[in-house]
């Protein structure tokens, strides 16, 4: 578990990585003390609440640190749902780290166990069926007050699968927890 302020530590990462960004044109890569390897999301929204870029890496590839750095710079201008940032923008938008824990998959004899296994505003969610998959992040369900076979439709739809699909026991399904740190 990180400290709250890790997190704050984390968020101003986040914010001076992509503000050195607009300068450089280019990621550079800062020694952080967050060595471990982590999967993280960096979400960027608006001061309204609208979602403005989220990207990340779920599996823990890099340091926390320097995950943090990438995912912050692809969600400001790599989300293929948003246009780039834009350097006026900078000051009117929050950012929300979610540090994750290694995805597991919810092993199931039958679709409707799923419904008992997930646990609405602890799990987010992968699923995996052939080439496609798809990720939510735990607060999803919460902010969208998601039902457990909601959040699973959801899951499905972000995949590019039939919203159903999870019914049909030929899907993987992960769920993982997040420690979510947002700016004030």
């Amino acid at each position: 578990m990180l400290s709250e302020d890790d997190g704050k530590e984390l968020l101003q990462l986040a914010r001076k990585t992509v503000k050195k960004y607009f300068l450089m044109k280019e990621l550079v890569i800062n020694e952080s003390i967050f060595r471990e390897k982590q999967g993280v999301f960096a979400s960027i929204h608006t001061k309204k609440g609208e979602l403005r870029g989220c990207i990340g890496y779920p599996l823990p590839v890099y340091p926390l640190g320097e995950a943090v750095q990438r995912a912050s710079v692809s969600a400001a201008f790599d989300d293929p749902r948003f246009p780039p940032l834009t350097k006026n923008e900078l000051s009117k938008v929050v950012f929300e780290i979610s540090v994750l824990t290694k995805p597991e998959l919810i092993e199931v004899e039958d679709p409707k166990e799923y419904l008992k296994k997930i646990k609405i505003g602890k799990d987010g969610l992968i699923i995996e069926f052939g080439l496609n998959s798809g990720l939510l992040l735990p607060q999803v369900a919460t902010e969208h007050k998601l039902a457990v076979k909601k959040f699973l439709e959801h899951i499905c739809y972000k995949a590019g699968l039939p919203t159903d699909i999870w019914r049909s026991g030929q899907v993987k399904i992960y769920k993982f927890q997040a420690q979510i740190f947002r700016e004030d």
